[in-house]
């Protein structure tokens, strides 16, 4: 029997176990990616690991998220960044010079390859033919030092594209309508892999995009095929060299096949605020529009500022709206304004920004009170956009700037334009100094630390008993934004662990902080698909650090569960879900944690009602030992001080 592509990658970073499917495996990062926002976590936890240089063939750390220097704290975790990486052999990218995603797309990602990045938007890298996955910073510091990530061995989702795209419709809708179709947990323990004629009419870029928003499936990566569409994008960065052909064998197995004809997709847009949400824009068209932002690790590359400035020349931004773009490097920059897409943008009225993260993790541009904003970015989670009760809806660069015209939701096809046509170029700018080098004497290295990088919190070992109170009940796809929040209030204190506790669950309840500190932790209870969202671990460090013990819930993201997992923080779901109905916040709760051990039904009494149902873990017995340790991290300093 064949291979898929996703067989083929993996095997060439397995390590550890067999592939076969829902089996523990361990794979090999070939490579490493890191941004400012979670990275100090991962080099904290290297530090504390003894490790002196990466195990990597190539590792690379951006500085592209905590932008905003209103005081010394992200200044101060930049320059903590760039001297560790330089001491631990570690690529470091110059501040602004791009959003990592991308610029790691350009100048760093080949096709065969595995990577590991401390970002749930990793994935990105599967549009050129990696298997990139996204996970904590704990996991991300394990890579790095040559460790195996381990995964459980997905199923295979064959995405089979046929068609063309029309005009006016690009690669975002194609993604959206795999959402639309599949839901936030359609992909939860999947790859979806992307096959058929329709993948030959989608340059890296657009592929990109789309293997960019696989992540709000729940996927646990996408890929697309390595064809002469990789070729010439390689090409265009000066590194065809690296090209190698990735395609799946013509007998390859499937667990499953979704068909999607590109040329019947229509502009496609997701409500408030999950990108789900997906209807036809016609559906929602004249809505009236206050902002629209262009931009993020999805939809800035060339080809999506290129179309921008089509739909933008001659025109004018709407009185009533606000538009800004983010690109999504400096050669994209370089490029656009070679090209006079620049000047036809800002002449529309358009903010630029640098190139980084920025508006779409709440770091800049953020909705007014009450406003609807429109945004080609991969998520809208309420509150995520840095105001509170947000009105975020998702689509196209086309889309967004046809709106931002109209001053209301407008399908783009309706400006009666003519088509835009986009050819790759056969060498791309490619702006000097973008990249610091490691040095070459990393012992004559000091590394500066600000006074909010605080040492990692020790996490004790899991108790024979929990006896603790529900400090809170929540309901469906509570994502780690909600648990643990985005925007420039909170991302500089995310690696100071006392403090953004105070405001874990803020958009939930206000009061959840000092509730279980004063109780001394207890439990959460939750719906289905908990943890939804990013990769930032805080989401399960800082309800650990609070003395929360376990979260029982109808299911788990992925990502998160592997977070909570490294941090010692216990994952049970119910075996009959409709006794989540009978618990009420402030309950309770009795679990025998003497035994963990893979598979056991575990008796939960509810102290307070006099009832009784029974959980289960959904982790592997080695997990579980991690748990019971206090979290992975203990486990391997305990293994790393042992070998001393």
């Amino acid at each position: 029997m064949g291979l898929t592509i996703t067989e083929k990658l993996i095997s060439n970073s397995l390590v550890e176990g067999e592939m076969t499917r829902g089996s523990r495996i361990g794979i090999r990062a070939h490579q490493t990616l890191g941004h400012d926002l979670n990275a100090v976590m991962s080099y904290l936890a290297l530090q504390s690991m003894g490790v002196k240089k990466v195990n990597t063939e190539v590792s690379v750390q951006y500085i592209d998220h905590n932008m905003i220097q209103a005081d010394y704290k992200n200044a101060d975790d930049h320059r903590f960044l760039k001297d560790i990486t330089s001491k631990l052999g570690v690529i470091c990218a110059r501040p602004g010079s791009g959003i990592c995603h991308h610029m790691h797309l350009e100048y760093w990602a080949r096709p065969g390859k595995t990577l590991v990045g401390g970002d749930s938007h990793t994935v990105a890298a599967g549009g050129i033919g990696m298997f990139a996955v996204g996970v904590g910073g704990f996991d991300g510091a394990l890579t790095m030092a040559g460790e195996p990530l381990y995964i459980t061995m997905p199923r295979i989702i064959n995405i089979r594209l046929t068609g063309e795209l029309p005009p006016f419709v690009s690669a975002k809708n194609v993604i959206l309508e795999v959402l639309r179709r599949i839901s936030i947990k359609g992909g939860v323990g999947k790859v979806l892999e992307y096959t058929g004629p329709g993948v030959k009419a989608l340059n890296v870029a657009e592929r990109s995009t789309i293997t960019n928003m696989g992540a709000e499936t729940g996927a646990t990566t996408s890929v697309f095929p390595s064809d002469e569409n990789t070729r010439e994008w390689l090409r265009a960065f000066g590194r065809e060299e690296q090209w190698v052909p990735l395609q799946t064998d013509k007998d390859a197995e499937y667990d499953e096949v979704i068909e999607i004809d590109l040329s019947q997709l229509e502009p496609l847009i997701a409500l408030p605020s999950q990108p789900d949400n997906v209807v036809p824009v016609r559906e929602v068209a004249g809505l009236k529009v206050d902002q629209v932002m262009l931009g993020s690790c999805t939809n800035t590359a060339l080809n999506d500022v290129l179309s921008i400035a089509h739909m933008l020349k001659g025109k004018r931004i709407h009185p009533d709206v606000s538009a800004g773009l983010y690109p999504s490097t400096q050669t994209v920059v370089r490029e656009s304004i070679a090209r006079g897409a620049y000047d036809t943008i800002a002449d529309a009225g358009v903010r630029i920004f640098e190139p980084i993260c920025g508006g779409c993790n709440g770091c800049g541009f953020a909705p007014a009170t009450g406003s609807v904003s429109l945004r080609t970015t991969p998520r809208n989670f309420e509150g995520r956009s840095g105001t509170k009760n947000d009105q975020v809806y998702l689509t196209s660069p086309e889309t967004a700037a046809a709106s931002a015209v109209t001053g209301v939701i407008t399908d783009p096809r309706d400006l009666k334009l003519p088509a835009f046509h986009y050819e790759m170029p056969k060498r791309m700018i490619h702006p000097s100094n973008l990249f610091l080098m490691p040095s070459e004497h990393p012992e004559e290295i000091e590394v500066r630390y600000g006074p909010n990088l605080r040492p990692i919190p020790e996490m004790p070992a899991l108790e024979d008993r929990i006896e603790k109170t529900v400090q809170l009940k929540l309901g469906d796809h509570i994502t780690t934004d909600h648990i643990c929040p985005a925007g420039a209030l909170y991302l500089p204190i995310r690696s100071n662990i006392p403090e953004i506790s105070k405001y874990a669950f803020l958009v939930i309840d206000e009061t959840f902080s000092k509730r279980a500190k004063a109780a001394g932790g207890g439990i959460l209870v939750a719906g289905l698909n908990y943890g939804q969202g990013s990769s930032r671990e805080q989401a399960a460090i800082v309800p650990r650090y609070l003395g929360i013990r376990s979260v029982i819930a109808k299911g788990f993201a992925r990502l998160h569960m592997a977070n909570m997992v490294n941090w010692g923080l216990l994952p049970l779901t119910f075996i009959n879900p409709e006794d989540y109905d009978a618990i009420r916040q402030g309950d309770t709760l009795t679990i025998d944690t003497s035994e963990l051990i893979e598979g056991k039904k575990y008796l939960v009494k509810n102290e307070t009602s006099q009832t009784e149902f029974f959980v289960t873990s959904p982790l592997c017995q080695a997990d579980l030992d991690s748990v019971k340790a206090g979290g992975t991290i203990n486990v391997v300093k305990n293994k790393r001080r042992k070998s001393l």
